[in-house]
């Protein structure tokens, strides 16, 4: 297969080709860019390997181009990026589709001690560098020399893998996942990314191998298991870590949901599957990374909360605050972000079974209004999530909770309208209530700002200071605290953000 009419369309690979020429080295486009080429998927990602020397010829490209070169001599390896080195920072009048990073390496070979993932490189030739690709599907490579320009190098039938649909390994696939064991990770990645099948003796080596995933570091896993998680159906890459053995020495809270129990005839679902399901629901609704963790995390505490009570059967009462208690330590766990990344799954799976709540009862506004103001500017991915949710195998009842979940957004809708109350605060504060008492932070500070807050979420008091000030004093009074003499409200202690209409009708 000659692909010399594609690379022409793209200058960039005719400069590395003449810049390869004039230096007398041979130069080859590998890898993913051309398994992404054989898809048609889109790939700005562009990996050059030379016999020779890489950063010889990025620096030759580099000058050429007049782009700036970033030189990593500890690995032999150079990067460039046309377009501007952000895509932010590219001339308005680039256009986008010549925006390329391109990486150097001069062939080599690898060689690995059993402790550690870091090879020991050596200069090779290109049959050397193929040898050491991970996948065949990844080991295909593209000639960039004028004798054979656009001429395929395909040695280990990657091109009839990706025809048939197979992740494979170049070599013994217990070498490969032996030497490096993230490897493992990432023929599960692309089987769920591309929807891939895994070739069996390359699926048992995983098998066989899971444990020598010790040796990889907690960020790397993390980094593969994010590309699954944003996987069109990552519901069955994660089935595939299951079966590997791999998933429960990664992530044993996702394993622990696993399995049915049966007592006196009653039985509940297999939240593992579940959770997966799920997944896959907000997966069809949303790319979001952090929506489709709360997805996987929202059921994350029923192992620890089940019980079984002989009149209803099984129950997981208070699985939603436990498992937003959970979140932090998860994150924590797995190198993920413990900032507001994370605060928005915790408040996701924390109020995951709010609106199917208000779907099961008679709604009224007060309840409404508390899972608005709760859920604030993230009420729209909470709907998706518990939309999500629902994954009865009962079509009808299905529909009818949809249906029920359309009545509770359009109320949502209607009552923020009217109140503007995502950004809600009362107007009474804890330092307010600290000077009108003379307290210092207390239990009872927090049960009277509490008991203000109730009341104008009720709809009882209105959030203006006229109003809530009197009805604070009164809660203070059921505490035998009176107010400090000649009260006057410092206006620094006031809210300066209410409810916008000032009022909670």
């Amino acid at each position: 297969m000659n692909f010399a009419e594609t690379l022409h369309t793209n200058p960039i690979f005719e400069v590395i080709a003449r810049r390869a020429a004039a230096l007398d080295v041979r130069a080859f486009v590998i890898g993913g860019f051309v398994r992404d080429l054989v898809l048609k998927r889109p790939s700005k990602d562009i990996d050059i390997v030379c016999i020779g020397s890489g950063i010889d010829l990025a620096e030759s490209v580099g000058r050429t181009l007049n782009v700036p070169v970033i030189v990593f001599k500890n690995f032999g390896t150079a990067m460039l990026r046309t377009g501007g080195s952000e895509p932010e920072e590219a001339p308005e009048t680039t256009d986008p589709a010549d925006r390329w990073e391109v990486e150097f390496v001069g062939a080599r070979k690898e060689s690995y001690r059993s402790e550690s993932r870091k090879p020991i490189v050596e200069d090779g030739t290109l049959e050397d560098d193929q040898n050491r690709r991970d996948f065949t599907i990844n080991a295909m490579g593209i000639s960039l020399n004028e004798s054979d320009f656009g001429q395929l190098l395909d040695p280990f039938g990657g091109l009839d893998d990706l025809r048939r649909k197979i992740i494979r390994t170049p070599l013994d696939p217990t070498i490969t996942f032996s030497d490096d064991p993230l490897r493992m990770m990432r023929a599960i990645r692309f089987a769920s990314q591309l929807g891939f099948d895994i070739e069996p003796d390359t699926f048992d080596a995983i098998v066989a191998m899971k444990d020598r995933i010790a040796i990889v570091s907690r960020e790397r896993i993390t980094d593969e298991l994010n590309k699954i998680i944003l996987s069109p159906r990552p519901s069955y890459g994660f089935k595939l870590l299951f079966h590997a053995g791999l998933l429960d020495l990664i992530f044993p809270e996702l394993v622990a949901l696993k399995g049915v129990e049966t007592i006196e005839g009653k039985g509940h679902k297999d939240n593992f599957y579940h959770t997966l399901q799920v997944l896959d629901n907000v997966a069809d609704r949303s790319d979001d990374l952090w929506l489709r963790w709360a997805a996987l995390l929202h059921d994350i505490a029923k192992p620890a909360t089940k019980r079984f009570d002989p009149r209803v059967g099984w129950t997981f009462h208070g699985h939603e605050d436990l498992g937003a208690k959970q979140v932090p330590g998860i994150f924590r766990q797995m190198k993920l972000p413990l900032n507001e990344k994370m605060r928005f799954v915790k408040k996701l799976v924390r109020l995951h079974l709010r609106p199917i709540a208000l779907v099961k009862e008679q709604i009224t506004d007060s309840a409404l209004r508390r899972l608005l103001i709760e859920a604030g500017e993230d009420l729209e991915a909470l709907m998706t999530l518990c939309r999500a949710d629902i994954t009865s195998k009962n079509y009808d009842r299905v529909k009818k909770h949809l249906t029920n979940f359309d009545k509770v957004e359009r109320k949502l809708r209607e009552l923020d309208e009217r109140d503007k109350l995502r950004n809600f605060q009362p107007v009474i504060t804890g330092e307010l209530i600290m000077e009108a008492f003379g307290l210092k932070p207390s239990k009872e500070v927090g049960q009277i700002k509490t008991a203000v807050r109730e009341a104008i979420l009720e709809g009882t008091v209105a959030n203006t200071l006229e109003a809530a000030v009197p009805y604070m004093l009164e809660e203070g009074r059921k505490f035998g605290l009176e107010p400090v003499k000649e009260l006057t409200i410092n206006p620094e202690l006031v809210n300066e953000k209410p409810s916008p209409s000032g009022n909670i009708p």
